[in-house]
């Protein structure tokens, strides 16, 4: 099967040519109702949950055509800790009861950020496939205490498009892990949104400063054409609900 190029910016990803499906992953970050629901976490300490939940139909969007390429693999994770909390740092825990969501503590969804909680989940439009991997992470980034590496790299995996909440936190985190390691990324814009508008729209601008540091970024438009444009009628349907959705 061949390769596809998305027209991103600072530069056309993936630098070297071509993303091949088998040497791709679509990485989609924290969806979980602790981050964009209500009576999660993010509710809790007060921000408004659209600037977080807006990435929710661009990202099935998304998802729909991933899952159309043969070969492509999707990797969801989930931060949370354990219901001990045997893995939760002390500053982590005084920080978020500073703040008045205290993680462990009890909430409209179940405990904060604790595994099992309704919180915890996957928002419903978001769910895992059967056989797509589900990282469990305890901290922002996913390659820290977890075997998202291992996972990859096992695979023959090299490309990453990223997705997910929030922008400036759990997402960019992951990107910089990720390029450390020598992964090409791509970051989707409509994808992904952040508890501040301003800090959203940095994180976006530190991507793309010194000819892509980080990766690069694109809209959700950009990929969906391409892949409908290499493989046909496997992502036809998700350009025109995108280009529908964004005319709304």
């Amino acid at each position: 099967m061949n390769g596809f190029k998305v027209d991103a910016d600072p530069y056309t990803w993936p630098y070297d040519g071509e993303a091949a499906p088998h040497r791709t992953a679509l990485v989609v970050i924290d969806m979980q109702v602790d981050f964009c629901g209500e009576g999660g976490y993010v509710d809790k300490m007060g921000y408004d949950l659209s600037q977080t939940s807006r990435a929710v139909g661009p990202i099935r969007r998304v998802l729909g055509a991933a899952r159309r390429v043969s070969g492509l693999t999707v990797i969801h994770t989930r931060e949370g800790h354990r219901p001990d909390l045997s893995d939760l740092p002390a500053n982590k825990r005084r920080r978020s009861a500073a703040i008045g969501a205290e993680i462990g503590s009890e909430g409209p969804m179940g405990r904060i950020l604790v595994r099992g909680e309704p919180g915890w989940e996957i928002v419903p439009e978001l769910s895992p496939a059967p056989g797509e991997v589900v990282i469990d992470k305890p901290g922002k980034g996913s390659f820290y205490a977890t075997d998202l590496d291992l996972i990859l790299r096992t695979a023959g995996i090299t490309n990453l498009i990223l997705t997910g909440i929030t922008t400036d936190v759990c997402v960019h985190t992951t990107m910089r892990e990720a390029n450390d390691r020598g992964y090409e990324c791509l970051l989707l814009e409509d994808c992904t949104g952040a508890t501040d508008e301003g800090n959203y729209r940095a994180s976006l601008e530190m991507i793309k400063m010194q000819g892509g540091v980080f990766g690069a970024v694109a809209h959700s438009d950009q990929l969906l054409r391409v892949l409908d444009e290499s493989y046909g009628g496997d992502a036809s349907w998700a350009v025109e609900t995108s280009l529908k959705g964004a005319a709304r």
